[in-house]
């Protein structure tokens, strides 16, 4: 038992680390060239995408993949929920398994970031057309509540430097537009109980860490480097 709670805060700190280390990549990159994001082999990132799904969800969950132009669906959803490893950075990963309400309001703007970087477009332009298009209603918050699991091992980040820092434990996401981290009593750090991620925005989630569902799916390889 105390093997496992020294382990439980081991892997709560690299949670935190790397938490860190995109909040402050999203900062130094503001403005910056975007660049796409390494491709994978499509059945490695079809498992990725489908190991942060739940058992019972993964076997009929939709599931997109990327290409060079952007994300094209490989599978159609039978249960209403989509399986995705998107890429806040193109430097990162994370794979998600999001709801119907996620993929009604969530999805597209993960699938237009795709294209826009595929495009050539600069970070700070893509932030630009995000926001423009939750302003004129393009994209929409979610309008109920929902859940987006991030319950894959090989949830990861990549520092400036190019170090790898992960894996970070696996966690759930609520939809919580717009609610900043006051609101649900925690203090935004990422070691506690529960925390926000982008505040009093329009696509904010709780996030709420927690045990790893081993033992679900097989593990994944590291992705190797793809054609850009």
């Amino acid at each position: 038992m105390a093997s496992n709670s020294v382990l439980s805060k081991l892997n709560l700190r690299r949670f935190c680390l790397v938490v860190l280390v995109v909040q402050a990549a999203l900062y130094v990159t503001s403005g910056a060239q975007s660049t796409q994001p390494m491709l994978m082999e499509r059945q490695k990132e079809v498992e990725l995408a489908l190991s942060a799904c739940p058992k019972l969800v993964a076997s009929t969950a939709g599931v997109y993949v990327l290409e060079k132009p952007g994300y094209v669906k490989v599978r159609d959803s039978q249960n209403g929920f989509t399986a995705i490893v998107d890429h806040q950075l193109p430097t990162t990963q994370e794979p998600q398994c999001m709801d119907a309400e996620g993929a009604r309001t969530i999805l597209p703007r993960i699938l237009k970031i795709a294209e826009l970087r595929a495009e050539g477009k600069t970070t700070e332009e893509i932030e630009r057309f995000v926001a423009d298009a939750f302003a004129k209603g393009t994209f929409q918050p979610p309008a109920r509540p929902g859940v987006d699991y991030m319950l894959s091992t090989q949830n990861g980040a990549v520092d400036e430097k190019g170090f790898v820092a992960k894996p970070f434990p696996p966690h759930v996401m609520f939809y919580a537009p717009y609610i900043k981290n006051a609101e649900i009593g925690s203090d935004g750090k990422p070691g506690g109980t529960a925390f926000i991620v982008g505040e009093g925005k329009p696509h904010a989630f709780i996030i709420v860490p927690v045990a790893s569902h081993a033992g679900d799916h097989k593990p994944i390889d590291k992705p190797g480097a793809g054609s850009q």
